[in-house]
């Protein structure tokens, strides 16, 4: 069974069939908000591009921290990163619960990918780049953008870590993870 945040988000909240930008989009004299700038995190890692490409995309279930950065947390058998275009990222659960992270909009190894992040009260993207610095040495980098689509009152839903957008949760929250992943790789310069 497949599920995405929004689907379990609108059954707790007694709003299925609508999406908030179906509503938002019957309010007459709704504003955009202003751009809102994306969260930037990076971490220098001991490996090769490729290796550290293989190692985030190919094991991403054995060294992301699902608890607290999963819906499952405890629950979370595997993740799985369909390593093309339009490829769906997903957490398994336990039960054989399915839940979409989000998917892939752009696959180019090992330089780059991007996708979609379902993990927020409305879709953003996420952008890792992974920069050679020298023969086994790599920069990894996060953006993650798309916060002008969100309502303040999203911004400041916790997420994992308690603050949410506007608390700097999210800046938090890449850090750790980034920091997972060069722990995979044999730690950070």
């Amino acid at each position: 069974m497949t599920q995405t945040r929004d689907d379990i988000n609108a059954r707790r909240h007694g709003v299925v069939g609508m999406t908030r930008d179906s509503v938002a989009a019957e309010v007459p004299g709704t504003v955009t908000a202003l751009r809102r700038p994306p969260v930037r995190q990076s971490v220098v890692v001991r490996s090769d591009r490729q290796h550290t490409f293989d190692t985030f995309v190919r094991t991403i279930g054995v060294w992301w921290p699902v608890t607290p950065f999963s819906a499952g947390q405890e629950q979370v058998r595997d993740v799985t990163f369909g390593r093309r275009p339009g490829g769906r990222v997903y957490e398994t659960w336990q039960d054989g619960t399915e839940l979409d992270w989000g998917a892939v909009l752009r696959w180019e190894p090992p330089e780059c990918f991007a996708m979609t992040w379902n993990m927020t009260s409305l879709a953003t993207e996420v952008e890792l780049t992974f920069a050679e610095l020298g023969p086994v040495l790599t920069r990894v980098a996060v953006e993650h953008r798309g916060w002008e689509r969100l309502t303040d009152e999203q911004l400041a839903e916790d997420c994992a870590l308690p603050g949410g957008y506007l608390g700097g949760s999210y800046t938090k929250g890449w850090a750790r993870i980034l920091g997972c992943l060069a722990a995979a790789l044999g730690g950070s310069e």
